[in-house]
């Protein structure tokens, strides 16, 4: 019988190719299982029709909503996870969401370490990562090295608008991307980045930056496995520890054994797998004797801004260089200095706008609104697309779970809602004022998972979370979740990063208590 690895990994997102990527290389036996294959270089990459209509890439999965009603959920099983088709952006969370805060919809939690803690790691991921940005442009930016590399630069329609937003008080930044940009960089400008693989691999996501350099070297202690379907995780007969996980590739079912194992599905796969491992030891799944595995689900609270004059064209190609912290601290939704209509708890962060990559005609094929679907190319030719994103706010009630009839329900009620939509009508009224007339707010909906979080939180109390601050389990010593499950409060900003981070410490962690 073949000796047990010394790490099972399943699933090759950040968190899982960051954690096999330094186990390997400390020499550690490690076998990474990935649910999908490699996403092929190809044209269709950057094929709007293919990628946005035809969703070529997307995973065809029916789940069901709060009301029992079908959904296909934005997901994707493939080497690198969803990173293959994120924007690149790489925030940092602020020093004040590792603080409890008080919103007038309810709370967020304090995470059960300090931005410092974390810190270092952050330098790190921006380095392995290959981050671009300005240190302390940005009005609230938490601090650290300076950036690996410098920000790439507007474009002319980006640097007017650039120029717009300041005049109405604002203090616009270069946004955090990975991407190999520049002189001798991959990057050539082809597509629309977010939501696409990059065809020249330009992007600083988890296969490319993460993964594939280890994977070159074909090193002997590691073991890839693609295609391989986790359906559930298996314990010893003490049921203390778990001892295989057990797969299905192309219709057979295997088991792989290990020493210490680490989920790295995404929030929500992470934790069905956590459930679909219950046994008598374990009635209500494993890791779960908190009873909050799969509850407390965020996913931030998200609004597409189309700011648009009908006289000015935008021929932007990499639209996605500039953003706005200015609504994130306290108070700043109803401040005099952003300009807002007010109405927001003053307590209450708002949250982060960042371009998003330029919306292409296509995009808006299948929008609700006739008034976008008629006048698609006359828009997308003109418009200056915004991310706007607020903290979404823990509730047990928000949830994933497979119901009676073993299909997969995600319940989610939007918390914190109120200050989103203050933070959408202000920084409305200051694209208007900043000469675009016209702006069309287009808030997404459940499908949109991409910032899941929180199904697994992490605290110092067994009762109240399900991971300790190092991402182990409290019930089950080898067991670890290292993807956004971990996340007790959700923050303003893209998570990648901060996975990331979280990895590369509790990588650490791991190799400096090898008896562990």
């Amino acid at each position: 019988m073949s000796k047990p690895f010394d790490y099972v990994i399943i699933g090759s997102g950040v968190g899982g190719s960051v954690l096999t990527r330094r186990l390997v290389e400390s020499g550690a036996t490690v076998c990474l299982l990935e649910r999908g294959g490699f996403v092929k270089q190809e044209k269709a990459n950057w094929d709007v029709e293919e990628v946005v209509v035809k969703r070529r890439y997307q995973a065809e999965e029916t789940w069901y909503d709060l009301q029992g009603r079908p959904f296909h959920p934005r997901v994707y099983y493939n080497v690198g996870g969803s990173s293959r088709f994120y924007g690149a952006a790489a925030y940092r969370l602020r020093r004040r969401d590792f603080q409890e805060q008080r919103y007038a919809d309810g709370i967020s939690p304090g995470w059960p370490f300090p931005y410092e803690e974390l810190e270092p790691y952050y330098d790190r991921a921006e380095n392995l990562l290959g981050v671009r940005g300005l240190r302390g442009e940005d009005p609230t930016d938490p601090g650290g090295r300076a950036y690996p590399n410098p920000p790439i630069e507007h474009e002319p329609f980006v640097a007017d608008l650039a120029d717009r937003l300041k005049k109405r008080g604002l203090r616009p930044f270069h946004t955090p991307l990975a991407i190999d940009f520049g002189p001798g960089g991959r990057c050539r400008k082809g597509s629309p980045c977010d939501g696409f693989p990059c065809m020249v691999r330009a992007k600083g996501e988890a296969e490319n930056r993460i993964l594939r350099p280890l994977l070159l070297k074909k090193p002997d202690n590691l073991s890839l496995i693609t295609e391989a379907r986790v359906l559930r995780l298996l314990t010893d007969h003490s049921a203390a520890a778990v001892r295989s996980a057990l797969y299905e590739k192309e219709g057979s079912r295997h088991e792989v054994e290990g020493n210490s194992f680490v989920l790295c599905a995404g929030a929500l796969n992470s934790a069905l797998i956590l459930l679909d491992s219950r046994n008598r030891f374990h009635p209500d799944g494993l890791a779960n004797s908190s009873g909050l595995v799969g509850r407390n689900y965020m996913c931030h609270n998200n609004t597409v801004l189309m700011a648009f004059h009908p006289c000015r064209r935008n021929r932007t190609i990499m639209q996605k260089t500039l953003s706005c912290n200015d609504f994130y601290l306290p108070g700043a939704a109803s401040g005099p200095t952003a300009g807002g209509t007010g109405g927001g708890p003053a307590d209450a962060p708002a949250g982060n706008i960042q371009l998003r990559g330029k919306v292409q005609p296509e995009n808006l094929r299948g929008s609700p609104s006739m008034y976008l679907r008629l006048l698609r190319r006359f828009i997308a030719g003109r418009s200056a697309d915004f991310w706007i994103m607020s903290e979404d706010l823990p509730d047990p009630g928000n949830r994933i779970f497979r119901d009676g009839q073993s299909r997969i329900r995600l319940e989610r009620i939007p918390r914190n809602i109120d200050a989103h939509h203050d933070l959408v009508a202000s920084f409305t009224g200051i694209l208007k004022r900043a000469g675009f007339p016209f702006v069309i707010p287009v808030e997404r909906g459940l499908e949109s998972v991409q910032h899941q979080s929180g199904t697994a939180r992490m605290g110092t109390d067994p009762g109240s979370s399900v991971l300790d601050p190092f991402c182990r389990s409290h019930d089950i010593p080898n067991l670890r979740v290292v993807d956004g499950s971990f996340f007790p409060s959700s923050g303003a900003v893209n998570p990648a990063l901060t996975i990331a981070a979280q990895a590369l410490r509790v990588a650490d962690h791991l190799l400096d208590n090898s008896f562990d």
